[in-house]
């Protein structure tokens, strides 16, 4: 493992992906830039090495730092003294796996975009990888990280629903409504092709988020799900639609709906959660408020930034009430958080992520294990799968 330089000196990162023309690339940067926490010092960032050195130069990476293959990069900077800390993979979901282990195996921390892999087989090894390196997973469900998702969260953890009821969580977009994937537009081909994205459509690029969405607020865990996935576009071979039963560990029940072919719907995230004492909701489009209601009661808006917010809204925020602040805050308070316990352990200090509000490796298995519920239970016309 690469020997860290003093506690002061930011965490040294590199990306796997991510060059030229990537838009999720660009999302990751600028929120690990946010806080400045981090230096970008080492990228492989194409699979094509001119736009690999291109992106590169671009960004201000050293020449003797801009690789041409993963592979490359993790045996070369894992024996630099000044080797990165931290890769970034931002690559499309069937090149997740080997980036992942090939970092881990190189003593370095990683950062993957969701999901973790393109087939569960993959998630569980790579757990396992990890769980026996002891090193730190991160896996980038950036709503996680907004503001008020945490204030939710805290609401619920300190029992003021009540025993919860029911969890409903929706994901419409509308931007797969026609084949675009058939016009060479990069980012529909590879999330509609089976051989890039895995098994799941509109599940794995959207679902994933939803569900784990509902148990990161809920704090509940699905036990079951009973799935009816749709492809209503004409020749795409994975689901663009999936309305979802869910059984909680508690006995509460709820659904999930991910959809890409929703017209009218941009990104139309929404959660819901009932208990017996209140309820609440949180719609992504209009970030900053969060919607609570005790029984018999007027409802609240509750909103980022205020005196009704909690610690964990105010920890999550970055300027004062009634300033827009959303996605790239959202992926920024992830990286923040990460940073904090890479920190720890070049310190030496314990940095016990249980509590952790990062969602771990653990969390991007579950995620793929949802999704391939999901399709079994589907293609086996919509019968109860455990997720146990």
């Amino acid at each position: 493992m690469p020997e860290s330089k003093p506690a002061g000196d930011k965490i040294r990162l590199g990306m796997v992906g991510g060059g030229q023309g990537a838009f999720i690339g660009d999302v990751h940067r600028i929120a690990a830039r946010l806080d400045n926490r981090y230096q970008l010092v080492a990228g492989a960032l194409s699979s094509d090495a001119q736009r690999s050195y291109d992106s590169a130069a671009e960004l201000g990476i050293a020449e003797d730092r801009a690789y041409t293959s993963f592979e490359q990069m993790a045996e070369a900077e894992a024996m630099r003294d000044d080797g990165i800390e931290a890769v970034i993979i931002v690559t499309p979901n069937h090149l997740h796996f080997a980036p992942a282990q090939a970092f881990i195996k190189a003593g370095i921390h990683v950062i993957c975009d969701k999901p973790l892999t393109s087939s569960l087989e993959q998630a569980e090894q790579l757990q396992s990888f990890v769980d026996n390196s002891g090193l730190l997973f991160a896996v980038t469900y950036n709503y996680s990280g907004y503001p008020m998702v945490r204030q939710a969260k805290e609401m619920i953890a300190a029992g003021q629903l009540g025993n919860i009821r029911l969890v409903q969580i929706e994901y419409p977009q509308d931007w797969l409504a026609t084949n675009v994937e058939s016009s060479g537009q990069k980012q529909a081909a590879w999330r509609t092709d089976p051989t890039q994205a895995g098994m799941g459509g509109s599940i794995g690029d959207i679902g994933t988020h939803a569900f784990h969405l509902a148990e990161f607020v809920s704090g509940l865990e699905v036990s079951s799900l009973l799935a009816d996935l749709s492809s209503f576009v004409d020749g795409r071979a994975l689901d663009d639609n999936a309305h979802i039963l869910l059984r909680y560990s508690n006995g509460a029940r709820g659904s999930l709906w991910a959809s890409q072919v929703a017209i009218g719907h941009e990104n139309g995230l929404r959660i819901r959660v009932y208990g017996e004492k209140a309820g609440l909701e949180w719609f992504q489009e209009e970030p900053n408020q969060l919607c609570f209601t005790l029984l018999n009661e007027a409802k609240q808006i509750i909103t980022r930034g205020s005196r009704a917010a909690g610690l964990s809204a105010n920890l999550a925020s970055r300027i004062p009430a009634g300033h827009p602040e959303g996605f790239l805050e959202g992926f920024a308070n992830l990286y923040k958080d990460f940073a904090d316990q890479i920190l720890s352990r070049r310190d030496k200090k314990d940095s016990d992520i249980s509590n952790s509000l990062v969602p771990t490796i653990a969390d991007g298995v579950r995620g793929v294990r949802f999704i391939e519920k999901a399709v079994a239970s589907s293609k086996a016309g919509s019968v109860w799968q455990s997720l146990d």
